[in-house]
C-alpha cells in the first residue's frame, strides 16, 4: 500500500490495524559512469515498495534529498546541510507520529543518512524508529560478496547498479571497463558512512565517481537476487518490529 496512492479515509482505516509504516531514504547524486544519479533512492524505494505489497504494509514516498556534498562535483548531484536533513525528518517523523504511526521504519540507501536519521528518531515521544539500510541484511552481505568480492567497494557499487538495473535504466559506456583503484581496508574504515572530504577533493582522488567499485559487473541477473534478498529480510525484520 503506498501513501502517494491512497485517500485519508484508507490511511485512516489502515491505522484500524497496523500502527506501522516504512520511509525509504536515499540521495540525489552521482553513481559513477553507469550508475543512474537516482542509484540510492531507487534502490530502497523498489525493496520498500515491494515489500509493502507481500505483507501489506503501508510505504511513505522516498526521502529523496540529502546530505551529498562530497559528490557535489559531479554534474546532477544535489546537497542538503546534515542540519538540514535532520530537522527535515523530525517533521515528517513527527506528522506520522500525531497521526498514531508507532512504528516507523526507515529502509536507507545512503550513509551520509544514517546519523541524522538516528539524531532524528530520537526526538519523537510515542514512537519508535528503526532504521536499516538495505545492504544490512546478512543474506545480501552474503551475496554481494559472492557476486563481486572486493570490487564491491564504497560507492557507485555493482550491487546497488545491479538492483536499479532489474526496473529501470542499464546504461552502458567504455568509461566503466577498467576497474578503479583497489581500496584498503584502512580507507574503507576511516569513510564509512560516506565520511569523505570536499567535493574537489574527492572528485580528483575518484574522477569517473566510483570509489573501489568495479560498477560494470553488476548484471539484472544479480540485482535480481539481491533485490529479492533485501525483499524478504525486510519483511521478516519489519514484521519483528511491529511487536517489539
Amino acid at each position: 500500500m503506498e501513501l502517494l496512492h491512497s485517500s485519508w479515509l484508507e490511511i485512516e482505516d489502515y491505522l484500524k490495524f497496523s500502527n506501522g509504516i516504512i520511509i525509504p531514504t536515499g540521495s540525489i547524486e552521482q553513481h559513477g559512469p553507469i550508475g543512474l544519479i537516482g542509484t540510492d533512492t531507487l534502490c530502497a524505494n523498489d525493496i520498500a515498495t515491494e515489500a509493502a505489497k507481500k505483507i501489506n504494509a503501508l510505504v511513505a514516498p522516498a526521502l529523496a534529498y540529502a546530505p551529498a556534498e562530497f559528490n557535489m562535483a559531479f554534474a546532477g548531484t544535489a546537497s542538503i546541510s546534515t542540519s538540514v536533513y535532520r530537522d527535515f525528518c523530525v517533521e515528517v517523523f513527527r506528522s506520522f507520529e500525531r497521526h498514531g504511526f508507532e512504528h516507523i521504519y526507515i529502509m536507507n540507501g545512503h550513509g551520509a543518512n544514517l546519523d541524522p536519521l538516528r539524531d532524528a528518531g530520537h526526538t519523537l515521544k510515542n514512537a519508535s524508529v528503526r532504521i536499516k539500510s538495505w545492504w544490512d541484511f546478512s543474506r545480501v552481505a552474503e551475496l554481494r560478496s559472492q557476486f563481486y568480492g572486493s570490487w564491491e567497494g564504497m560507492h557507485a557499487t555493482p550491487s546497488e547498479i545491479a538492483i536499479t538495473q532489474t526496473k529501470h535504466r542499464t546504461l552502458k559506456t567504455d568509461l566503466a571497463k577498467e576497474p578503479p583503484e583497489k581500496l584498503t581496508s584502512e580507507f574503507i574504515k576511516s569513510h564509512a558512512g560516506d565520511k569523505h572530504g570536499s567535493a574537489k577533493e574527492h572528485k580528483s582522488q575518484f574522477p569517473d565517481g566510483r570509489v573501489g567499485s568495479h560498477s560494470i559487473l553488476a548484471t539484472p541477473e544479480h540485482g535480481t537476487h539481491l533485490k529479492q534478498a533485501a525483499v524478504d529480510a525486510l519483511c521478516i525484520d519489519y514484521q519483528a518490529f511491529l511487536v517489539s
